[in-house]
């Protein structure tokens, strides 16, 4: 089995005391590729310090909707110069946010829409985060169609109206720990029977979104719990989990264009 979490933060203070063990445990646990993710420029920054520095980890550079208040032009164009690294192969996470709010939705949209123009200018597949959008992502999203757009909605969440949309827009959907979860997952798990298996990703979002039976131990996720993820899928769509597991890997490699 091989498997490839499609979504973390490895540049996350939690793993600054042991993240060479975090991620030898992912490997002990079969997990052989690693997409590092920024919402910043700093955090961007850290991601393809660690992912030039590691075998096997890849990096994403962006702004994720907490932070548009503090994005700028001049932001953008430091990102898209970073974005020229070989280990980037992504630009994300960015999106929108209405839940917390930690930035207004006038900034939200407008440099989520320069983000996805300048995904676009470099040809890199985006990775969106929504929360409590109403809708409005999928708007934006079909108000800016982009020739052969790739992209995945990280941390799907949502029901099953805007899950056929994503998919309608030839996105993939990445699925965490919080399938796992017996109350926040319930609805999750009846959707996953409607994704292809050509549009699924496995991620864990570490540190957060532990899953279970790992959250019972420690509060802190990571990588090597993405098996955890693989497990309970492969469980709610009666499918092999080495067969899945091929197909979320092939499909990360296609979606990032990794070898």
């Amino acid at each position: 089995m091989q498997l490839f979490d499609s979504h973390c933060h490895l540049d996350d203070k939690a793993f600054d005391g042991d993240r060479d063990s975090v991620l030898q445990r992912a490997k002990e646990n079969h997990v052989e590729g690693w997409m590092t993710v920024g919402v910043d420029k700093s955090t961007s920054l850290r991601a393809v310090e660690i992912a030039a520095a590691t075998p096997g980890c890849y990096a994403s550079v962006g702004v994720h909707p907490h932070f548009a208040s503090h994005c700028a032009t001049a932001t953008l164009l430091f990102l898209k110069s970073l974005a020229a690294q070989p280990c980037v192969h992504a630009w994300g996470e960015t999106g929108l946010d209405f839940n917390r709010m930690l930035s207004p939705r006038p900034d939200q949209e407008k440099w989520f829409v320069r983000q996805i123009l300048a995904a676009d200018s470099l040809k890199l597949p985006l990775i969106f985060h929504e929360r409590d959008s109403r809708g409005r992502l999928l708007d934006v999203l079909r108000a800016h169609t982009g020739h052969q757009r790739r992209g995945v909605v990280h941390c799907f969440s949502g029901n099953e109206s805007e899950l056929r949309a994503y998919l309608d827009l030839g996105l993939c959907i990445g699925v965490t720990g919080i399938l796992t979860l017996k109350i926040r997952g319930a609805q999750l798990r009846k959707l996953m029977r409607y994704v292809p298996a050509d549009r699924l990703l496995i991620e864990t979002d570490a540190p957060y979104l532990t899953p279970a039976p790992e959250k019972n131990k420690t509060r802190r996720n990571e990588p090597a719990f993405v098996k955890s993820v693989l497990l309970k899928l492969a469980a709610v769509r009666k499918e092999d989990p080495e067969i899945l597991a091929r197909r979320t890997l092939k499909n990360t490699q296609w979606l990032f264009d990794i070898p």
